[in-house]
């Protein structure tokens, strides 16, 4: 006989100003994980990172971190300033055009004008990594003093997740352990854009689709490139 997965047995509710210093505290250290990831003087071969392909311009690697792996993409992206870019990654209501696994994508609450917690659900026919699953996490939003563009993404911990969005019976949660984009601004109204990602699917799958998440990662660079590309100037708005 089977049963659905249980609920998460412990959730914390804890006050809006708790949550937004938590979120201010946490994705402080994913925003310099992410720049780091980004700085192409620290690739000297000493940081970890091992390319698995590079193909038409993009650049993705992987490194291990504990028993899991972050996975790396990089791109140029000619005529696309870092504005159209992030305006097509940032649009949660356009997510599903760039991620066809994706069903849903609803902000749950807003801390700040560049601090949300959204929910993000993949359905029944996802692929295996993101089948049945749902992740509720933070967002935020930053530009550094060069004019390059940060946003980090990752999960809040189980229990204030559970607190602030109670798990669906036939969902499972992950974790989406640290994720985001740093776009840098190029003197000819370019850029490059690095994405990092490590996740922890949770449930039981094979450990060739958790380690096999780059082929998903050049599926969704295509699609990006393409929004972006259609994406109107500043001057053309």
């Amino acid at each position: 006989m089977s049963s659905s997965p249980a609920p998460c047995s412990r959730s914390w509710s804890i006050s809006e100003d708790s949550l937004r210093r938590y979120v201010q505290f946490a994705s402080e250290s994913c925003i310099q994980e992410l720049l780091a990831a980004s700085d192409t003087n620290r690739g000297n071969g000493n940081d970890g990172w091992k390319v698995l392909t590079l193909d038409n311009g993009v650049e993705i690697s992987k490194r291990r971190s504990g028993s899991l792996h972050t996975f790396r993409s990089r791109w140029l992206l000619r005529s696309v300033s870092p504005q159209q870019f992030i305006t097509v990654a940032n649009a949660i209501d356009a997510a599903k055009q760039w991620d066809s696994d994706l069903v849903e994508a609803r902000y749950i609450k807003d801390l700040e004008d560049n601090l949300s917690i959204i929910r993000l659900r993949f359905g029944d026919n996802s692929k295996p990594l993101f089948r049945n699953r749902e992740f509720i996490v933070y967002e935020r939003r930053e530009t550094m003093e060069d004019g390059t563009l940060v946003v980090a993404v990752a999960s809040l911990p189980k229990e204030i997740a559970a607190g602030l969005h109670p798990k669906q019976s036939n969902a499972i949660r992950g974790l989406l352990l640290q994720s985001g984009w740093v776009v840098e601004k190029l003197e000819d109204d370019s850029c490059v854009v690095t994405y990092v990602v490590q996740l922890d699917p949770a449930g039981w799958l094979p450990k060739c689709f958790v380690n096999r998440f780059n082929t998903k990662l050049v599926m969704i660079i295509e699609n990006l490139k393409k929004l972006a590309q259609a994406c109107p100037s500043e001057g053309e708005i």
